[in-house]
């Protein structure tokens, strides 16, 4: 749309207005939380946070500049890192109450890294991506810890999220991956046409396999409940321990764990609190 001005009779050039809206700025704001959220604690530059989000670098400092200013994000200005902020933790802190799936999943997980000596985490759908919220530590010598609770991936990265795109109906599960096909690109080689040969394997045996975030090490993934997958709980090893026979064997020691989550998660909705 544009207008025209006159100075005594005399059109000036078109200026150009441009149609803002509320919901285009807070999309955008929510996307740049994302692209710093997908990094853990790690922080992100502007550049990286431009090409996760897809905005431009003008833009993108805009965005930044603001959520600093309103305590939804800190910086480390030696680093010149963006960091999630304050004001996030605090509101976090009011709304995790309503949500309590991982005190429910807390038991099952604390027997999974006790029996298998791994890492064992659980993942939430959130969107099209997986969140972190629950990480459970096992014995064993050697540590497999690529995620922190909090950080959240595109749906597929890891092995909870892939478990939960994989038992996801054929047409949504290709829905999603043609929406995230750009982000996944930013997570080592991942691309869609190799996303979806990683889905029909999860879908052919009923549970995910996928290697690492970090050289050497293997992930199974096993998604719940059946009915509606919004859910996972993966376990995390060195390539050593994750051999073919031992992915099944582990797949199977999570499905025993989640049928008592499940018994739970039905006893709960029961009583109206999830």
């Amino acid at each position: 749309m544009a207008t025209r001005q006159k100075t005594q009779g005399k059109p000036l050039a078109p200026i150009k207005i441009e149609k803002r809206t509320g919901t285009q700025s807070l999309e955008r704001a929510v996307n740049v939380l994302r692209a710093i959220a997908s990094r853990g604690r790690h922080g992100v530059r502007l550049k990286e946070v431009a090409e996760i989000s897809g905005l431009s670098v003008s833009t993108s400092f805009r965005m930044l500049q603001y959520l600093h200013k309103e305590g939804l994000l800190d910086k480390n200005e030696h680093a010149s890192k963006y960091h999630l902020g304050p004001l996030l933790y605090e509101l976090g802190l009011l709304a995790r109450p309503r949500y309590s799936l991982s005190e429910i999943c807390d038991q099952a997980m604390q027997n999974l890294a006790e029996k298998t000596q791994d890492t064992v985490y659980l993942s939430e759908r959130s969107g099209l991506e997986a969140v972190c919220t629950l990480r459970k530590l096992g014995e064993y010598p050697v540590k497999v810890m690529p995620l922190d609770v909090g950080i959240r991936r595109p749906l597929g990265v890891g092995a909870g999220g892939l478990a939960i795109l994989g038992a996801m109906p054929e047409d949504e599960a290709e829905s999603i991956i043609q929406s995230i096909g750009n982000n996944i690109r930013h997570f080592g080689t991942l691309t869609p046409v190799s996303l979806r040969k990683l889905v029909q394997k999860t879908r052919s045996q009923g549970y995910s396999y996928l290697p690492g975030a970090t050289p050497f090490t293997g992930a199974v993934g096993v998604a719940f409940p059946a009915e509606n997958p919004l859910c996972a709980i993966s376990i995390s090893a060195i390539a050593s321990r994750m051999n073919d026979k031992r992915q099944a064997k582990l797949a199977h020691t999570i499905q025993q764990e989640i049928k008592t989550i499940e018994e739970k998660l039905r006893t709960v909705r029961g009583l109206g609190i999830y």
